[in-house]
């Protein structure tokens, strides 16, 4: 017997629920699906507060999550909060007025957790056959990183090196300086340095992964299939053609990019950020081939809570 799960994700860039009949053993299929953009990481104060706006936006999106997860007659709402809540120091005060307004509790998962779930998402898509999986996942506020032989991964690391955080920490000029790309590219090597010396030490991946919005961004503009062909087409990112790929739109404007088949107008701005990180990724780790996994954190938290059992 299954429940109907509510899952909200309120990640750095989108607040996202998916309604899931859940069952143990089962594949968490989303039976409804809704998002809206948020953009956390550029609703901060210069110490990194979230500010009276953001959280008027916050607690106008959660709210509305919670009305649809009842409507669409979930028993059960998980909902969770990731790097940009985590790393605001008023994160608790945020916290509590959310609650205070909508009822919903957030809970802030911490970065490893995030990396072990989404790392557990990938391992139970492509099976024990894929030996070594290496994970990586660009998010709006971090970057993830693990790599594991079982379900829970050996290492685990979270990293400030989201999309949207470096965007707006970093780029002031649309198209970016190259002085400003050239100083951000030093500025990822270094930050990934340290985690990249402990994973590499564990051995090479059987199977190199890349899962979120922006890996599947870069896969599509780099030649993969479009999301419309569904969840089952293998797609994949080359280290060639990914810097193929950064050359051309590090001289484009957002509206520009925003063009260009498979990058959504809300995230056109951050696409070069998160292909430097993707770049620099890769290239530390010796990667030349991504496999692009559907599955990422939404559904690690589904499948770790179905394999507590359901009632």
């Amino acid at each position: 017997m299954g429940v109907r799960l509510g899952v909200l994700d309120v990640g750095s860039n989108t607040v996202h629920l998916v309604a899931v009949d859940a069952a143990m053993g089962g594949r968490p299929t989303p039976m409804s699906d809704w998002k809206t953009p948020l953009r956390l990481v550029e609703q901060l104060d210069k110490k990194g507060n979230i500010h009276e706006k953001g959280l008027k936006k916050l607690v106008s999106a959660v709210g509305e999550a919670s009305e649809l997860g009842e409507k669409l007659g979930c028993s059960e709402f998980i909902a969770f909060a990731t790097s940009a809540v985590r790393s605001a120091p008023n994160s608790e005060a945020v916290l509590d007025e959310v609650e205070k307004q909508t009822g919903v509790r957030l809970q802030i998962l911490s970065g490893v957790e995030e990396a072990q779930l989404t790392f557990l998402a990938a391992r139970r898509w492509y099976g024990w056959s894929a030996g070594r999986i290496t994970n990586l996942d660009i998010g709006g506020g971090s970057l993830e990183l693990s790599t594991g032989t079982d379900e829970h991964p050996d290492l685990a690391f979270s990293l400030d090196l989201g999309a949207g955080r470096l965007t707006h920490n970093w780029f002031d000029t649309d198209p970016p300086e190259k002085k400003k790309v050239s100083a951000l590219r030093d500025f990822i090597d270094a930050e990934l340095e340290d985690a990249v010396t402990q994973m590499k030490a564990m051995g090479p991946a059987g199977l190199a992964v890349g899962t979120s919005k922006t890996f599947r961004t870069l896969s599509r503009l780099t030649g993969a299939a479009p999301s419309s062909a569904g969840p089952y087409v293998k797609r994949t990112l080359t280290a060639p053609g990914l810097r193929q790929l950064i050359s051309f739109i590090t001289r484009m404007t957002a509206a520009d990019r925003a063009d260009l088949e498979g990058v959504s107008s809300n995230r056109s701005h951050q696409i070069v950020a998160g292909a430097l990180v993707a770049e620099a990724s890769m290239r530390a780790l010796g990667i030349e081939k991504l496999e692009i996994c559907p599955w990422a954190l939404r559904e690690g938290v589904i499948l770790r809570r179905t394999d507590k059992g359901l009632e």
